[in-house]
């Protein structure tokens, strides 16, 4: 349901806009500029980028890949979120204008979204990238934002997106993530090409499987983003017949664009928390993969869960939420 605010509101809410049409600041520059001055100002928010710089980490190395498990206490909230419908009906949408925290502020992002300051980072200088209407989180309706969003934040930044029943706290409020590429250790593992298996080309539009990560994995790439962004919702079209559903399939989507390319990483699920979240006493582990997560960053709010966390448990937490081989393979077959 899109939602009129008066602009009282909006201009109260807005610290900058950015339009695309030769700025004076590049989008990446405001970004850093507005959460230099929303630390000053807004307590939560300076709190939690310095639990994030103190959060401790360490690395689970298999024979092919990387997970690095992060311990973040401040993500206890976020981890715990209850995405079921009652649960959504029961609270105010924390990403609604009228709902943000006074002391919060955004950048106005071509009069579509506004761009706010994570005040529970994983990643250095993440932000949210909410829309100004309250309408539910789906890619398909926003799909030349996700890619104007990639071409704007450019080189060095990656976009992403969780699905509304796959890691999104705000299920009924689209919105997209930003952040400074380089922290997922699925980063540096897709640009190893003996890793990538060509399964479909389509307008010079490229699909790979990607092989040995612990998970299923899909690279989307082009020098074109309406080929690209076709090719996505090709698969997501085939996957909703192979799944027999209507809604949006399951999935995870980090973007990246530079040097004249367009490159999805997509993850499809199939859970959106392992049976071991909802188990009770020391044999609870609260981990709730979105696509950080699958991009390989763990994160363990729970100091007992970051200590004991081994490979297997890893191993088994990424096969029980990712989506079956022989499905992501059908749905591929399926395509056209």
């Amino acid at each position: 349901m899109d939602t009129v605010f008066p602009p009282t509101i909006l201009n109260q809410k807005t610290y900058a806009t950015f339009e695309g049409v030769r700025p004076l600041q590049s989008l990446p520059k405001l970004c850093l500029e507005l959460l230099s001055e929303q630390k000053k100002a807004w307590d939560d928010l300076r709190e939690g980028c310095e639990s994030l710089e103190h959060a401790k980490e360490r690395a689970l190395s298999y024979r092919e890949f990387t997970v690095r498990l992060q311990h973040n206490p401040r993500r206890m909230k976020s981890s715990l979120a209850g995405v079921a419908e009652k649960n959504i009906s029961d609270r105010p949408c924390f990403l609604c204008l009228d709902h943000l925290p006074e002391a919060q502020k955004g950048i106005l992002y071509k009069k579509e979204y506004l761009i706010l300051c994570n005040p529970m980072p994983v990643l250095s200088s993440q932000i949210t990238i909410s829309h100004l209407d309250h309408r539910p989180q789906a890619i398909s309706e926003h799909m030349d934002a996700f890619f104007h969003l990639m071409a704007d934040f450019g080189p060095g930044w990656v976009i992403l997106y969780n699905g509304p029943k796959c890691g999104a706290s705000a299920p009924d409020h689209h919105h997209f993530h930003a952040a400074r590429s380089g922290e997922m250790p699925i980063e540096k593992e897709i640009q190893e090409k003996k890793r990538l298996v060509l399964m479909k080309k389509v307008d010079g539009a490229l699909l790979y499987r990607v092989k040995n990560v612990g998970r299923e994995t899909l690279i989307l790439e082009g020098d074109d983003p309406v080929a690209v962004g076709h090719l996505l919702m090709d698969y997501l079209h085939s996957l909703k017949k192979v799944l027999s559903m209507d809604e949006e399939p399951m999935i995870n989507i980090a973007g990246f664009y530079g040097k004249k390319k367009w490159r999805l990483t997509l993850f499809p699920r199939q859970k959106h928390r392992p049976d071991a979240f909802f188990k009770e006493g020391d044999d609870r582990i609260v981990v709730s993969p979105g696509v950080i997560e699958m991009g390989g960053l763990l994160v363990t709010p729970i100091g007992r869960d970051f200590e004991r966390l081994d490979k297997a448990t890893v191993e088994s937490i990424y096969e029980e939420v990712s989506l079956e081989a022989a499905i992501v393979e059908r749905a591929i077959d399926r395509m056209g």
